[in-house]
């Protein structure tokens, strides 16, 4: 939350927390959601680092040259599906290796990125309007806190309607079959390489979208280095939550508030130990998986063929 909460005092960090939770949540819930529906077709696409930075800073342009932010969304989901779309292509070559071709394009988007987007550093883009829902109060820092992007709200009807489709579609049981046995999959006719086409092209096209609310919304600005690290994460989130999309949402916002809570305790005048603080959400997933991992059988959900060796 933007800003001292001096009105609130010390209420105002539960108030600073949850609307970290949820601006801060917002790009890893579609970033974790797009890898989600990627690592179930059993493929792993860390290039979503890239595809992430690439979505901010195309949304940023166009939404400066065009005056339209909301064009700027659409045309980063697209940048991202373009990514995705080369990740798949590039993977379904023999002996082509995910992790090595995700890493390669996380550089190769990141540059891209870092070269197209010089000129717009300093011009000032039109950004995504917010939703007041704190039209209420007569005190700033909570209608502040309850300014909500509509892209939070279409995240939150995105995850159920990712879980529902994997559980209850014909696309989703191909999908999930895909991800169990490719082999399977290909005695039932099947194309393998076609669904998981499919499946990392809308990954990247969710990515995308979460980088165009860092740079449209909040932060909103574009700079170099305004992802930091949040595409890696989002697959290490994916993780966390089982390969379950609503549990892609739960740990988005858990990690949203965790990563608010350094700030908001700063703003109450609790700075001894800021930067231990900061480190709070990597400490928290890091306990959590460490704490559920097991030497003696997979982790629950994951898909059979993200353990085959290729």
């Amino acid at each position: 939350m933007d800003g001292r909460v001096d009105a609130l005092g010390f209420w105002g960090v539960p108030l600073a927390v949850a609307a970290g939770a949820i601006r801060i949540g917002t790009p890893f819930l579609f970033v974790s959601l797009g890898e989600c529906l990627t690592e179930k077709s059993g493929r792993v696409n860390l290039g979503l680092e890239g595809t992430l930075v690439m979505g901010a800073m195309s949304a940023y342009g166009v939404s400066y040259l065009s005056g339209s932010p909301w064009l700027g969304v659409l045309v980063a989901g697209a940048i991202g599906a373009l990514l995705g779309s080369l990740h798949a292509w590039l993977c379904s070559k023999p002996r082509v290796n995910d992790i090595a071709v995700g890493i390669a394009l996380m550089l190769f988007g990141t540059g891209l990125a870092f070269f197209l987007g010089k000129p717009f550093i300093k011009p000032v883009a039109a950004h995504l309007p917010a939703i007041e829902f704190g039209f209420w109060s007569r005190i700033e820092q909570v209608r502040s806190a309850m300014q909500v992007n509509a892209l939070f709200l279409l995240g939150l009807v995105l995850a159920p309607l990712v879980a529902w489709s994997l559980k209850v579609t014909r696309w989703g049981l191909v999908l999930r079959t895909v991800g169990e046995s490719a082999d399977a999959a290909r005695a039932m006719g099947y194309d393998v390489n076609r669904v998981r086409l499919v499946a990392t092209m809308v990954g990247g096209f969710l990515a995308g979208i979460g980088g165009s609310f860092l740079s449209l919304f909040y932060p909103g600005s574009w700079n170099e280095g305004l992802s930091s690290g949040q595409g890696l994460m989002a697959v290490a989130l994916v993780i966390f939550a089982r390969w379950d999309p609503i549990r892609c949402l739960y740990a988005s916002i858990l990690f949203g508030a965790a990563s608010a809570l350094g700030p908001a305790l700063q703003s109450v005048g609790i700075t001894s130990g800021y930067y231990l603080f900061n480190a709070a959400p990597y400490v928290v997933t890091l306990a959590i998986m460490t704490a559920t991992s097991s030497a003696t059988r997979t982790l629950p959900g994951q898909p059979a063929e993200l353990t085959v060796a290729r």
